[in-house]
């Protein structure tokens, strides 16, 4: 059995405690055992599990695994210190707010033998998944994806680092991209903002990415990819699953640190998520150069 904490008591992270107290029978999950959560509130016991304070659980030795849900300009800090004191971290997308940063978390990581999984939960949507097998093989002419949401909070970082889920969405679609120009439309007197940014496919096809947050705008992707053969601009309703996204991921965390995923699965794995945030730190360059 490996120990875990919960960090953050956000909605992640009550349903990351819910999960690891209910794992699938026969799962790989079974082997995490919840230990306790640590909170910048002091707080009763939740889901009958007790408090810990992060001093504590950075050095007992029954205390093996991190989730970390907390805000996405704190990710860094806790990344560092769990690791540091020896314990394998899952930690909310984006991992952290630079590409130089995560780059050396899992330098370190690796350096002393952990885990380091950043969970990307949107690639486990039903939705996500059919599209996928629907654009499988078809070539990419162009496309768009479009989202709209609510207004960020302060904490959530420059927009293509707290929208790195849309951004990963288009890399696992599409493979590698490079960045072609970013621009950043701005109203903080409204909370309204617009990331566009532009890429380039190795097949040297042009793809969008628009990112609009603001009072009042309902939580949609809306898409548009047009293929040699066909358009697609619809979601595809996917076929719903036995578990929830959370739980997937959580299984195939425990999957790595009980090391039955393959090496090369995990270097792809890892090369993708470094190309995301590096694309991330690339729009946020060319976006704040045109401000």
């Amino acid at each position: 059995m490996m120990g875990a904490v919960v960090v953050g008591l956000g909605i992640a992270g009550c349903v990351r405690m819910r999960d690891l107290q209910a794992p699938p029978p026969s799962s790989a999950a079974e082997k995490l055992s919840l230990k306790g959560f640590i909170s910048r509130r002091t707080l009763e016991d939740q889901q009958g599990v007790k408090q810990m304070s992060p001093s504590e659980a950075l050095s007992r030795d029954d205390v093996h695994v991190a989730f970390i849900c907390t805000e996405n300009n704190s990710h860094e800090e806790h990344i560092r210190k769990f690791l540091e004191a020896g314990k394998h971290v899952c930690v909310e997308y984006p991992m952290i707010l630079s590409y130089s940063s995560a780059l050396d978390l899992f330098n370190l990581a690796q350096q002393k033998g952990l885990v380091l999984h950043e969970e990307h939960i949107e690639l486990l949507t039903p939705d996500f998944k059919q599209l996928k097998k629907d654009i499988s093989g078809k070539i990419l002419e162009k496309g768009t994806l479009h989202f709209t949401g609510g207004s960020l909070k302060a904490d959530s970082g420059f927009p293509a680092f707290s929208g790195l889920s849309r951004l990963t969405w288009l890399v696992d679609l599409f493979g590698e991209l490079t960045v072609s120009g970013a621009t950043l439309l701005e109203e903080k007197e409204n909370k309204y903002m617009k990331l566009t940014a532009d890429f380039l496919t190795q097949e040297q096809k042009p793809l969008r990415w628009v990112e609009e947050r603001g009072p009042g705008l309902g939580r949609v992707k809306h898409i548009d990819f047009h293929f040699q053969d066909v358009t697609v601009n619809t979601l595809p309703a996917g076929q719903r699953e036995p578990l929830g996204i959370f739980m997937q991921d959580m299984i195939l965390f425990s999957r790595k640190l009980q090391r039955e995923i393959p090496d090369a699965d995990l270097e792809r794995e890892k090369r993708r998520v470094l190309h995301c945030l590096g694309l991330a730190q690339r729009i946020q360059e060319l976006a704040q150069r045109t401000e």
